[in-house]
């Protein structure tokens, strides 16, 4: 027995050992490594190489390539509105009618849409297509740097810059600074909506955001509850619920929700919307007070909604084309 306890004290320290040392792993593993479970841009399989263009759904577009500020090149995709885009142009008064190119691209807003973190913005031009034939909007559809065929990795301060720089783009644009800009976010997109709105309070008409999280740290547990205890070590924050609150209680918003998200919990978009409704300065009016945030803002919940096809709901598109409708036109001028 007295030989054994040695050998057992010996195997216990190599286990405490051994453990300590998967932890040390697992810790870095979440640290370094976060990147690659946060921005899966390589998934689906080759979602780097092939990338589909809004000519294969019947749709002209611009190639477009935007350089950032650090130099990475993005490229991305630009529809712009023309005679023939496919919108009901005779619905429009015969007298505000666009006569030249450029009026016709001035003449309606523009969505900038920022899509979630796996796949590229291939796989969204049906839902660029619903904003450019059946709103009429002008669309750029942002590639990420490290996503589809732009270059770079991807990273939170990364997506900032990609953000800003599509914004400062069509800020500057002869015909582009003219429109009203609306910002379209699905899932991180939405993060990346509600950074770039809050930094940009009078260049952005309004925001649309679908099934995004409060911050990345509380998102952690939900999805991957392995590193519950060490989501603190989490340096990609994306804290929208803080941003949020300080976008202009003036920039109207609409917040789209699946109740069944398996991905993003709706207590997030919840909380979100919680604060939305405390942007601004108490009012009062019949004796009662309340938040002027709520005044240009909408909640709208899909019961069967998940993470993924909330899109797909029924009413999910009426709600966007009432919200996008009701944007003034004139909303542009105040960035200017």
């Amino acid at each position: 027995m007295s030989g054994f306890l040695p050998y057992v004290q010996s195997v216990a320290k190599g286990t405490l050992a051994t453990a300590a040392g998967v932890s040390t792993l697992a810790v870095a593993l979440v640290y370094y490594g976060q990147n690659y479970l946060i921005y899966p841009s390589a998934f689906p399989q080759e979602s780097r190489t092939m990338v589909y263009t809004p000519d294969q759904f019947g749709m002209e577009y611009q190639s477009l390539e935007l350089k950032t500020s650090d130099e990475v090149v993005l490229r991305c995709y630009l529809m712009t509105q023309k005679e023939n885009s496919g919108f009901r142009w005779e619905d429009i008064d015969s007298s505000k009618r666009p006569r030249t190119e450029d009026e016709y691209v001035s003449s309606r807003p523009t969505v900038v849409m920022f899509h979630g973190n796996a796949g590229n913005l291939g796989f969204r031009i049906p839902l660029a297509a619903q904003f450019y034939r059946r709103m009429g909007c002008n669309v750029l559809m942002m590639s990420y740097r490290g996503y589809g065929l732009s270059e770079g990795s991807p990273s939170e301060k990364g997506l900032q810059i990609d953000a800003q720089t599509a914004l400062d783009y069509l800020t500057t644009h002869p015909a582009f600074s003219k429109t009203p800009i609306i910002l379209y976010g699905q899932s991180i997109g939405g993060a990346v909506a509600i950074d770039l709105a809050s930094k940009n309070p009078d260049k952005i008409a309004a925001i649309i955001v679908e099934n995004t999280f409060t911050s990345l740290p509380d998102l952690v547990p939900h999805v991957m509850p392995v590193f519950s205890r060490v989501s603190f070590l989490c340096h990609q924050k994306w804290n929208s619920a803080s941003k949020i609150s300080s976008i202009p209680a003036t920039t109207p918003i609409l917040m789209l929700s699946g109740a069944r998200d398996e991905i993003v919990p709706k207590e997030h978009m919840r909380s979100l919307w919680e604060a939305v409704a405390k942007r601004g300065e108490k009012k009062t009016g019949n004796g009662s007070e309340y938040k002027v945030g709520l005044e240009r803002a909408k909640f709208v919940e899909f019961p069967h909604g998940r993470h993924n096809d909330t899109c797909e709901e029924p009413g999910y598109w009426a709600a966007i084309s009432e919200f996008v409708a009701s944007i003034p036109s004139n909303i542009a001028s105040k960035s200017s």
